[in-house]
């Protein structure tokens, strides 16, 4: 089934993010998965784990149960944690990968009702709907692979987009 054409931008900007990101570590060494630009900012493990987070509230409003546990301390808001506390590098892109898997396929058997309920918790919407939900979330995970790749130059690595 086709991706609902009111969600198919989202869909199109989650499927560009799943490679993206993907590309912006795949030459970091373990160690720079845990530099931080600053105290109190985010490393690429916090980063990467905070998207895939953010992908089981999109698939819950679309109606399809994501547990992951152990991403709860990537949530909004979350305190940074000592270094020993994240998951490797090889899990975090595992559970992105799978994250990625599943998210798609949701996309592509959401129902137009569905998307059409009204968003009445949770994140913004951008329409008061189910998908403008869906389209916030893809706005929002966009956001944070511009970090991913803003802390990819600062690691030294090159530009992943030019």
């Amino acid at each position: 089934m086709p991706v609902p054409a009111v969600i198919a931008t989202a869909a199109e900007n989650y499927r560009f993010n799943s490679k993206s990101l993907k590309e912006a570590v795949s030459d970091l060494s373990p160690e720079e998965w845990l530099k931080r630009p600053g105290e109190k900012l985010n490393h690429m493990a916090w980063i990467v784990g905070h998207m895939a987070y953010c992908r089981g509230p999109v698939l819950h409003f679309i109606g399809v149960e994501w547990p992951q546990p152990a991403l709860e301390i990537f949530g909004r808001g979350k305190k940074l944690l000592e270094d020993s506390a994240y998951p490797s590098p090889e899990s975090l892109l595992s559970t992105w990968s799978e994250s990625g898997r599943a998210l798609a396929s949701a996309l592509e058997n959401v129902s137009d009702d569905l998307l059409a309920r009204a968003a009445t918790e949770g994140p913004p919407s951008l329409d008061g709907k189910i998908s403008g939900i869906v389209s916030f979330m893809a706005i929002h995970e966009t956001y944070h692979l511009g970090q991913a790749s803003y802390l990819r130059g600062w690691l030294g690595h090159k530009s992943l987009m030019g």
